[in-house]
């Protein structure tokens, strides 16, 4: 990482304020080219900045932060440009010419933190989700991670392995001495425990579903009132609608966010198995695999085909009537009615199916990895090979080193920072 590196680190312009980040070791050159000057350290000052030739580019407001102790570990300098497109246009270009600067990779300056300490692997998953919240719950959700709680708590786990361990390897270094004997008993006591409190973490919902949505899938025969519904929630004409049966041929995805909670709903095909064409056939077997992957199912046909666990609901009250329905939802896509009961119910399922927002949670990854230290923690248990309970603890320490990435690959990591913007 001997490049220094640049970027507009704010919102696209126009805006009132472009932020220009510079990180590397040749940021405090490229303020000299500038024209900036002298410059304090850690304290925003006004400079007119130049191009090469001498010719005014904007006033803005320059920050110098000599390294390490900076968002990158690397000497950093910000620019507070105008936010004009050719006056950030222009900055850029000025900063492209000079010799030793490129522009910064998506996510480049968080890797950069990353390699240089600054923050760890579960912190820089928790930013990327922070930048790619769109919802409260989301929001909520990621600070957990992109805060370090997450990392103190896989911290926490390590070092109680480390003390077990150190437990272990006395008995097993000093086993022919006479001051140290067999396990205490807080050995099996502490592993119990340890693994206990991992469970309770494994167990709650992955953080995933967060970012992802809650799959809310609408099920039933054709002409339904699937898509007239999919539409009236939705409040957008993204399905066609139509008296013919059959009209939805293939899935149909809209990502929205119902009380600060991520949805997908998801309109598929009518299912039926008879007159059905080679095309509509391809429809409803994506119709069939959307309402297995489903995490919410709207089942607008009859009670006896329902789903297990789905939502009944009576559509199309307006035409017809539906009195007699001893159970589920009535609704009318045309006026509106019970559509706001159905959207309470939906929120009120997703919001039970998601990781609750004030605790930490974990990423498929993440889950993966801790239920490997989990599996190492249980076969210690009972252990009377003392050699192989120790490597079972090594495994879990392992396992948690990938989580915070002293353990990882430059292919996770570029997957990782290609969520990035450019910028950041």
């Amino acid at each position: 990482m001997t490049d220094t590196i640049f970027a507009l680190s704010s919102g696209a312009p126009p805006a009132g304020i472009a932020v220009i980040r510079i990180s590397g070791t040749g940021a405090r050159g490229a303020l000299d080219i500038l024209g900036c000057g002298e410059m304090p350290a850690r304290r925003p000052v006004l400079r007119r900045l130049v191009d090469r030739q001498g010719d005014i580019l904007d006033e803005a407001l320059v920050l110098w932060i000599p390294g390490p102790g900076t968002a990158t570990g690397e000497d950093l300098a910000e620019l507070h440009c105008h936010g004009g497109r050719a006056v950030v246009a222009a900055v850029l270009d000025t900063l492209g010419q000079l010799t030793g600067l490129r522009e910064a990779n998506p996510g480049e300056f968080t890797r950069r933190a990353l390699a240089n300490g600054r923050i760890d692997l579960a912190e820089a998953e928790g930013l990327a989700d922070l930048l790619s919240a769109e919802t409260e719950w989301q929001r909520r959700g990621a600070l957990h991670a992109a805060g370090g709680e997450l990392s103190r708590r896989v911290e926490g786990w390590r070092d109680r392995v480390l003390q077990l361990s150190a437990q272990l390897e006395a008995v097993i270094d000093f086993s022919d001495e006479d001051d140290v004997g067999d396990l205490p008993p807080s050995f099996a006591a502490g592993l119990e425990e340890l693994r206990r409190d991992i469970e309770r973490v494994l167990e709650r919902p992955s953080a995933d579903r967060l970012r992802e949505g809650v799959r809310v899938v609408f099920g039933g025969p054709p002409n339904a009132g699937k898509s007239s519904l999919f539409n009236a929630i939705i409040e957008d004409g993204a399905a066609i609608v139509s008296a013919e049966a059959g009209t939805t041929r293939d899935v149909i995805e809209r990502a929205v966010a119902l009380g600060s909670v991520p949805l997908v709903f998801v309109d598929t095909a009518g299912l039926r198995a008879e007159d059905v064409g080679e095309i509509e056939a391809i429809g409803i077997e994506r119709a069939h695999d959307q309402l297995r992957r489903a995490e919410i199912v709207l089942w607008l046909g009859g009670d006896e085909d329902r789903p297990e666990g789905a939502i009944q609901v009576w559509p199309k009250i307006d035409l017809a009537d539906t009195a007699a329905a001893s159970s589920g939802f009535r609704v009318s896509a045309l006026t509106g009615e019970g559509v706001d009961a159905l959207v309470a119910e939906i929120i009120a399922r997703a919001k039970r199916s998601l990781p609750p927002p004030d605790r930490i949670t974990l990423t498929r990854r993440q889950k993966l990895i801790v239920r490997e230290a989990c599996e190492a923690l249980l076969a210690c248990r009972g252990q009377g090979d003392w050699l192989i309970a120790a490597e079972n603890l090594r495994r879990a320490r392992v396992s948690f080193d990938e989580i915070t990435g002293r353990n990882s690959t430059e292919e996770m990591l570029d997957v990782l920072f290609g969520r990035f913007c450019i910028g950041k």
